[in-house]
């Protein structure tokens, strides 16, 4: 009997980080383009990145190192792993010029990447 086609069971982490990364880059977009005023609670956007950093490396090693089916999880993290430079040089590089949203932005593809390659079902042989 052939067995049945299934996501890999890191999805959660990897919806998770998806959401954290969205809800990030929303609330730096309606900061940037002054919809928000965050002057009194500037935490919340870091509090967003932290978020967005953890919730990233538990799916990248939870993909690699914990989930099944092996292939589709390994494959699903090391299409996440590359948004970890982006992430890793937003601090380092100020918040107020026009790189700071576009390095962000840089993680984007990778986060996609991996967030649908968790979701896709994995019967491949």
């Amino acid at each position: 009997m052939r067995q049945r086609a299934q996501r890999t069971n890191a999805a959660p982490l990897f919806v998770a980080a998806a959401i954290a990364y969205t809800a990030n880059a929303a609330l730096g977009t309606a900061v940037a383009t002054r919809a928000v005023d965050t002057s009194e609670f500037r935490w919340v956007h870091h509090a967003l990145y932290i978020a967005t950093c953890a919730t990233t490396a538990a799916a990248a090693a939870g993909g690699l190192f914990c989930a099944r089916p092996r292939g589709a999880s390994r494959r699903a993290a090391l299409l996440l792993v590359p948004a970890a430079a982006p992430l890793a040089a937003i601090p380092y590089l100020g918040t107020h010029s026009r790189r700071h949203p576009l390095v962000a932005l840089a993680a984007a593809p990778f986060l996609l990447a991996g967030l649908v390659c968790s979701l896709l079902p994995s019967d491949r042989k």
